[in-house]
């Protein structure tokens, strides 16, 4: 079974003033849904969009694998554990805040940011704080979150060109750019699909090239 929700129906949420402007695809803060509360083990998809300048100061997470990717501009992420890095388009940056951990998001460019956060509940609570950043990903290479029962595939398709996508019991689909026809649906530019039971199922890109987001998730 495959549902569509459209970029257009997120709940927009964030500070305008403090130039944050958020788009949450699932409950999140003052948005309650409870018939969308979460997807499997994924309890947000928030697209933000950062102005130069703006961020969202030191907060606590705790019991969340946070994965973020962004789409333009770079993000500046520091945390407690430490870790200080800059994160670009292509890269993928896991936060694994375990029993807890405090963080700083903020657009430092002169550019405005647009990124993609994706948080995941663990498989088990506690454990000890991460934090993982791989630069420019290759499509073949997935990206797993054991702790969450988690796979992310990235695929970059020139126009007209087919991915199969993976058979699981859950998917979770989210186009970055371009235009993508699945399973019958043609989705558009923050458009996701949420999948149940997937079997022999194909994503290709029309009317130009396409970059897409294919979360495998086992439960």
């Amino acid at each position: 079974m495959i549902s569509v929700h459209r970029s257009e129906n997120r709940y927009r949420g964030g500070d305008e003033a403090a130039g944050i402007d958020t788009r949450h695809a699932l409950s999140f803060g003052p948005f309650y849904d409870p018939d969308n509360l979460r997807f499997g083990p994924i309890l947000a998809c928030n697209e933000e969009r950062l102005a130069p300048g703006a961020g969202f100061e030191e907060h606590p997470h705790s019991h969340t694998e946070i994965v973020t990717w962004v789409v333009e501009g770079e993000l500046t992420h520091r945390d407690s554990a430490g870790h200080s890095t800059v994160v670009r388009a292509g890269d993928v940056a896991h936060l694994s805040a375990a029993s807890g951990v405090r963080h700083v998001e903020r657009n430092d460019g002169t550019d405005p940011l647009t990124f993609l956060q994706m948080w995941l509940a663990p498989l088990e609570p506690g454990g000890e704080p991460s934090y993982t950043l791989v630069p420019g990903i290759a499509d073949s290479t997935p990206y797993a979150l054991p702790g969450a029962g988690a796979m992310l595939h990235v695929r970059r398709l020139t126009e007209d060109e087919r991915t199969a996508v993976p058979d699981a019991v859950r998917l979770y689909v989210h186009v970055v750019r371009g235009r993508v026809a699945l399973g019958g649906e043609e989705l558009g530019p923050g458009d996701a699909a949420r999948i149940t039971d997937a079997e022999g199922l194909a994503a290709v890109a029309v009317a130009g090239p396409a970059e897409l987001l294919v979360w495998e998730l086992a439960g």
